[in-house]
């Protein structure tokens, strides 16, 4: 499991001060799992595969996909976590603001501007 731990948050590309902060662990207790000294409490487990959307079962024995599959709910959610956490004034932060104002024409033509876009790439 220590070099699942690894593998995971280099493919994150986080360090582990990074991954420790977005877990509410220390370093040191990152240090410790991927070098293998400690084994992650169950709790700590489900908390990494909350946070990362990591499939628990390639977490604990390497069997199946590292991550789950993505799914529409969960991406929302965790978008409207990170814009929680930025600066009010943020670019994306601006943006939401902006579509959660539209009327439903504008929507319309945001639409069929996205579509457009899609279609010259």
């Amino acid at each position: 499991m220590n070099n699942r731990i690894k593998v995971l948050r280099t493919e994150l590309g986080l360090t582990q001060q990074e991954f420790a902060d977005r877990l509410g662990i220390k370093r040191g207790g990152i240090s410790n799992y991927e070098i293998g000294r400690n084994e992650p409490s169950d709790s700590v487990m489900s908390l990494i595969c909350r946070e990362f959307d990591v499939n628990e079962e390639w977490l604990r024995t390497g069997i199946g996909d590292m991550f789950l599959p993505a799914d529409r709910n969960i991406n929302i959610a965790r978008l409207t976590k990170q814009l929680l956490s930025e600066e009010s004034d943020s670019f994306k932060n601006r943006l939401v603001s902006m579509l959660a104002n539209l009327s439903e024409e504008e929507w319309e033509l945001l639409e069929r501007k996205a579509k457009e876009l899609v279609q010259d790439t």
